[in-house]
């Protein structure tokens, strides 16, 4: 299997990537990226792009993928509705555009979050932006998938590139299993949050197209706090 990954340098896209070099069904991974992650791996390729709401420069190599990992987004705080709308919808869907015009069949999976708002008319700009781009890549002719996650849990050395998010994990990482114990229907990790993306291709392994905690940590290979313990 051929994947390409957004958002490979972000905390989720970091768990992506490394399920995907983990896997052995997956031959190929091509992540496009502002600047290059410094990793090498034999199945890995970068692209360096800039303009995520433009791929017309890259669309050649965007070809004979069966999967996109879309992982690319910002925090809402202290953002205007025009700048998270550009990255949060135009970037996501010039994305979907330009993969699923070259990939008949090809699985998409976006990562959103638990609040989103589907009516695109609540009074949180956040979800309904990102509930305005669920709907839009749902409404695509190609197999997409939303993930819907609360609380995620870093594992393998995956890190926010948010400041306060990075501090923040740093405080309550040690809590985390007490966190799953007492709302397991609303945490998960960057570890399942991967493993499932993968899931999700494979036939008839999920019926629903969007996907909170719950079903995440089922596909991803058990529950969250399992996954803290193993390592």
């Amino acid at each position: 299997m051929k994947v390409v990954i957004f958002g490979a340098s972000g905390m989720i896209g970091q768990g992506v990537l490394r399920a995907c070099l983990l896997d052995p069904a997956v031959t190929r991974v091509l992540v496009v990226v502002r600047s290059p992650l410094g990793i090498s791996h034999p199945k890995l390729r970068e692209v360096i792009h800039q303009d995520f709401t433009d791929l017309s420069a890259i669309s050649g190599q965007l070809v004979g993928l069966d999967a996109c990992f879309y992982c690319l987004g910002i925090s809402s705080f202290g953002c205007s509705e025009a700048e998270y709308t550009r990255i949060t919808y135009d970037c996501t869907l010039a994305a979907a555009r330009a993969v699923s015009a070259s990939n008949p069949g090809l699985t998409f999976t976006y990562v959103s979050g638990e609040g989103t708002d589907s009516s695109e008319r609540g009074r949180t700009m956040w979800a309904r932006v990102k509930g305005r781009t669920e709907n839009a890549l749902l409404a695509m002719p190609m197999d997409a998938y939303v993930f819907r996650p609360g609380y995620i849990h870093p594992r393998h050395g995956a890190v926010s590139r948010t400041p306060a998010y990075r501090v923040l994990y740093a405080l309550t990482s040690w809590l985390y299993p007490l966190l799953h114990r007492l709302a397991p229907r609303h945490t998960t990790t960057t570890e399942h949050i991967g493993r499932t993306m993968l899931a999700v291709t494979r036939p008839g392994a999920v019926e629903q197209r969007i996907l909170y905690s719950p079903e995440i940590n089922r596909l991803g290979g058990g529950s969250g706090d399992a996954a803290t313990k193993t390592g």
